[in-house]
């Protein structure tokens, strides 16, 4: 198996901040004129070929299970309580890799790239071995729209009956001193033999410090996961503002629903998700570590060798592009990346002429999710009422 232990895919950030980079090493005043003029969704910009990382966006599922100990451990706790925080500390676990953790490591300015749009079709295998009592975790990715660009995901532990399945796409535009991005779509968490399930949804992204050249992502609003049982764990991201705040900060609530009414406050977890955060028992008002994630490394994610993938295989699709960016050829990059995209194009006009649309291949488009459309009801008025739960992507 070929290690991914890649470091340009270490952050989730979305397609629009690469861009804003780029516009950027130009001048900051070019930078806030070409945003300040543009209209729609940031991602529509195109991006010239040395800001590119040579890594398809949808690897980018793999952050959801780069800590498969935690992924899995809901499974093994005996209670529904400490059932539902070990999912929220999968979750928080998540977010350094998925928003944060590539600037970290390599400590450089303007050195987040931008990944690569996978074309429709696309597909991501992997797998994490089995380590300890902890089973194989695999991974399988599809891209399941380009216009807009949607990634469906499944992550499984047969060992220990876990599976989470979920989809997301954004929508990203400028707001001043800051590019917003509206992440779109939602997670379901399932444990087998609990016969229990977490709906998820997505915090919202912030790229600050624009005007001072040194960007950095923000989460903010909220994002909750409620689980079939009546937990509902609820996150609020603050951070840094413009004047006061910590970086990356956030504060996690656990709480019971009864009867459909909010019950009291269980637990407090509060400090930053790309360090250390502690919990609080409100029953105890005891204070205990909860996650430290500067202290937990990932485990790396297993991709087979190029010469068994297909060549629908993310690695293999942009093989060429990925060796003429790393070799510093950008307008060879720039050549193999355009074959790929007029051979997308004449696929999608070859089967417009033959009133053939594109057919997923291991997900499919329902209009009535029972699961998400239940558990969707314990969610906040406004938060329901912004997004649609009654459908979405899912494994065939």
């Amino acid at each position: 198996m070929e290690d991914s232990g890649k470091t340009e895919a270490r952050s989730s950030w979305t397609v629009c901040v690469p861009i804003c980079y780029s516009i950027i090493l130009t001048g900051s005043k070019g930078f806030l004129k070409t945003l300040s003029t543009f209209t729609g969704d940031l991602s529509q910009l195109t991006a010239p070929s040395f800001i590119l990382s040579g890594t398809s966006l949808l690897e980018y599922s793999a952050y959801w299970a780069e800590h498969p100990n935690l992924f899995a451990q809901a499974a093994k706790e005996s209670d529904e309580e400490r059932r539902a925080l070990a999912v929220l500390k999968w979750f928080l676990a998540t977010l350094k890799g998925q928003f944060a953790a590539r600037n970290e490591t390599s400590g450089r300015m303007f050195s987040e790239k931008k990944p690569l749009n996978p074309v429709l079709g696309e597909i991501f295998h992997g797998s994490w071995a089995a380590h300890g009592d902890v089973g194989e975790t695999v991974l399988l990715a599809e891209q399941v729209s380009h216009h807009p660009p949607i990634a469906a995901y499944k992550i499984q532990n047969k060992k220990a009956g876990v599976i989470y399945r979920g989809f997301n796409g954004q929508k990203s535009g400028f707001t001043g001193r800051t590019i917003s991005v509206k992440q779109v779509g939602h997670g379901i968490y399932h444990l087998d033999q609990q016969k229990e399930d977490y709906l998820i949804t997505f915090p919202n992204l912030r790229l600050e410090g624009l005007l001072f050249m040194a960007p950095y992502v923000e989460l903010s609003g909220s994002s909750y996961i409620v689980s079939s049982t009546g937990y509902v764990a609820t996150i609020d991201y603050s951070g840094r503002g413009w004047l006061s705040g910590i970086k990356n900060s956030f504060t996690a609530t656990l709480s019971k629903e009864s009867g459909g009414l909010k019950g009291a406050t269980l637990h407090t977890i509060s400090g930053v998700w790309t360090g250390s955060s502690k919990i609080r028992n409100e029953m105890t008002k005891k204070e205990t570590p909860f996650w430290d994630s500067s202290t937990n490394a990932p485990r790396h994610l297993n991709v087979e060798p190029l010469l068994k993938q297909e060549r629908y295989n993310s690695r293999l699709l942009w093989e060429k592009v990925a060796k003429a960016l790393a070799a510093g050829d950008f307008d060879l990059a720039g050549k193999e990346k355009s074959e790929i995209e007029n051979w997308q194009r004449n696929l999608r006009k070859e089967e417009r002429g033959r009133n053939e649309p594109w057919v997923q291949r291991y997900f499919e488009w329902v209009e009535l999710e029972p699961i998400s459309s239940k558990l969707s009801k314990f969610l906040p008025a406004k938060n329901s009422e912004e997004s649609s739960f009654s459908n979405a992507w899912i494994p065939k």
